[in-house]
């Protein structure tokens, strides 16, 4: 599907913007490539003071976005089609799911689908025993928790808020601040605010996109690791690195019907066949059972995880991984609600949000059930031991030393090590592109933004993640998703209220035409 754009002169650029954007990136990467140290200490306070008195926050935010969008589903305006009436999608639902899915959560997911059950079985929450049974009922579910509805929640809020004023409204800005049209008319984007919203939303996508490559790197360079019998390395993960902006930036010249939508129907063949094959070979019983029971126990506890802020007891559990996720949904929303509007054009309200939060979700679900369940049965069996290997190595060691256990175990380690990057890829991808769609001035719903200027965003990504492996540590990237989401949390009440004003204002032109 390649546009004019791509074959013609280029959409202009907005220069402030990209300069604002810039200086930024150069201001957070100076300190920490040249005082590591002491970039590490002052990342650890700051994420604990933020965390400690904004947290709330986040747990408010999540119930109010599921209570929105169900209204916003369910009710009158869910069958409102993004795009001329009676006009088919402009993708399969195949490749829409794939594209949507690998944008949202691809990359890292592969990071901690098969471990994240280790950090909950250790120190788990509600004064659980660690180690114990009930210990490993909330370990399984609070994996499929923090990446299930309440993240696909967060990810469809923006995209309908943007989706809704520029295929309806026929708004020509393909960006964050399009979703204020409904509060700040068709030159929102040009205002003091719209342009803060934009910002935000950019430094958003820069800071979850680097929380992102900053997990998968890691377990490219483990993966590859394991297959040639080396020691992994800050080197090896900067090289795996190198290998995904060239791949993604490849990807995002080619456009997004050659690049992207190709890229995702790759990666989901390939999730596809490496957990069809963990699954059959593993212990499949064992995995389909306790999946099972993880489903009915989150299902039980689902409201209860929700809004569990541990005010008594006060373990930080919260604050280490409750909040940290929803923070990094939410510094990723703008990425995934702006490339979702480019490829959702023909659907309804209804059809988008239901359809990112229960295919989104399944898809992380599945991968958590297969993966992780068949790691946590290593540990409980005494096969493999997990907590000590993620203890000493980290998440991404214990993965691939789990994958290495399977029969034809180099077959599957490859596979990893290719779907990482392609996941990588295609997450970056979709990121440029929404970066370079923000900092075009004006972008038609046919249009794309100039390829030269995608594949300099494709590349600019690629810095952030290095320095936050070289200061090091799972902290600094949990204070870039906190830092960037803060902006963005606020900015997503703005949109729900546009969005609404937009629709009934819209209805009530209708009836007044009929009338």
């Amino acid at each position: 599907m390649e546009s004019v754009t791509d074959r013609a002169s280029a959409p202009p650029i907005d220069r402030v913007m990209l300069v604002v954007v810039l200086l930024v990136v150069v201001s957070a990467c100076i300190p920490l490539g040249l005082m590591p140290e002491r970039a590490s200490a002052f990342v650890s306070d700051l994420y604990d003071g933020l965390t400690s008195n904004f947290g709330f926050l986040y747990q408010w935010s999540a119930v109010g976005v599921i209570v929105f969008l169900a209204w916003l589903a369910f009710g009158r305006f869910g069958s409102v089609r993004l795009g001329p009436h009676n006009e088919p999608p402009d993708f399969s639902t195949f490749s829409w799911a794939g594209m949507l899915f690998c944008a949202g959560t691809g990359a890292a997911l592969l990071s901690w689908g098969a471990v994240e059950w280790v950090a909950y079985y250790n120190s788990p929450p509600f004064g659980a025993e660690p180690g114990s049974a009930e210990a490993i009922r909330w370990a399984t579910a609070y994996g499929p928790f923090h990446w299930g509805v309440v993240a696909w929640c967060i990810y469809a809020l923006p995209t309908v808020a943007i989706a809704y004023p520029f295929y309806v409204n026929r708004v020509p800005h393909l960006c964050a601040s399009t979703a204020c049209h409904g509060l700040m008319g068709p030159e929102a984007h040009r205002s003091l605010f719209g342009r803060l919203v934009n910002l935000a939303a950019v430094l958003g996508i820069l800071g979850g996109a680097g929380t992102s490559l900053g997990f998968i790197a890691p377990l490219i360079a483990a993966s590859v690791a394991e297959l040639f019998g080396i020691a992994t390395s800050f080197r090896l993960e900067g090289l795996a690195i190198v290998v995904c902006v060239a791949l993604f930036g490849g990807s995002v010249y080619l456009g997004l019907e050659a690049g992207i939508k190709r890229l995702s129907d790759l990666n989901v063949v390939l999730f596809g066949l490496l957990l069809a094959y963990i699954l059959l070979v593993g212990p499949t019983l064992f995995i389909l059972k306790m999946s099972t029971e993880t489903i009915g126990y989150m299902a039980a506890n689902f409201v209860r995880m929700l809004t569990w802020t541990d005010p008594i007891r006060d373990t930080g559990f919260v604050e280490s991984w409750t909040i940290f996720f929803w923070a990094w949904w939410i510094a990723f929303a703008p990425v995934v609600g702006t490339f979702v509007t480019r490829i959702s054009r023909g659907r309804t309200i209804r059809q988008v949000i239901l359809g990112m939060i229960c295919l989104g979700s399944a898809g992380c679900w599945v991968f958590f059930f297969v993966l992780g369940n068949y790691a946590l049965f290593l540990e409980i069996e005494g096969l493999l031991p997990l907590r000590e290997i993620v203890a000493a190595s980290g998440i991404s060691v214990a993965t691939a030393k789990t994958l290495a256990t399977l029969p034809a175990s180099t077959v599957a380690l490859l596979t990893m090590a290719v779907v990482g990057i392609v996941s990588a890829a295609t997450s970056y991808d979709s990121a440029s592109y929404t970066i370079a769609a923000t900092v075009t001035r004006e972008l038609g719903p046919a249009e794309n933004p100039g390829r030269a200027h995608r594949l300099f965003w494709a590349l600019v990504l690629g810095i952030l993640p290095l320095f936050m492996l070289f200061v090091g540590g799972l902290q600094v990237i949990r204070l870039a998703s906190l830092l960037a989401s803060l902006p963005i949390l606020f900015a997503g009440v703005v949109m729900a209220v546009a969005l609404t004003k937009s629709l009934r204002t819209d209805e009530r032109a209708r009836r007044s035409e009929r009338g």
